[in-house]
């Protein structure tokens, strides 16, 4: 054990005031100036990789909400449809649009007259899985009346 008391960076004599190389200031005029460091780059390059990220991650989001939103909307065009028969899962199967209503056939789209919108297969867990689009079909145009 040493005998000479622990000062934790304070005078010993004065035991309420800080060493002198502690302050922020030169305490003589013999000292060197204090000049303290200019952050201001620092801070502005830092603040800006911050930004970037956050908005690179933020249109991620974004990307990934909307593919999430097309999702439910196909889903939920194609279980509105007219369907005669019970899809298999894997299997892929067309949905076309027959003057008003929309109706979801086997049959391939250069086989039949209607207008073809997609082409879906049904995953595993009974989500339909756009395979192609028809040709000419804006999904949005499609959906206009689903997004709730």
């Amino acid at each position: 054990m040493s005998s000479k008391p622990e000062t934790n960076g304070l005078i010993p004599e004065l035991s309420d005031k800080p060493a002198a190389a502690f302050l922020p200031y030169p305490v003589s005029t013999l000292s060197p100036p204090i000049i303290p460091n200019d952050l201001t780059s620092f801070k502005t390059r830092g603040i800006s990789e911050v930004e970037r990220d956050l908005q690179q991650k933020l249109t991620e989001i974004r990307e990934d909400y909307l593919k999430a939103i097309d999702h439910y909307n196909w889903n939920k065009l194609v279980y509105e449809a007219e369907i005669r028969f019970e899809p298999v899962v894997g299997g892929v199967y067309h949905l076309y649009d027959m003057g008003g209503r929309r109706a979801l056939s086997m049959v391939d789209p250069g086989q039949w007259p209607h207008r073809h919108l997609a082409s879906l297969r049904l995953n595993y867990d009974r989500q339909w899985l756009v395979v192609e689009t028809g040709s000419g079909i804006d999904p949005r145009d499609l959906f206009g009346g689903l997004n709730e």
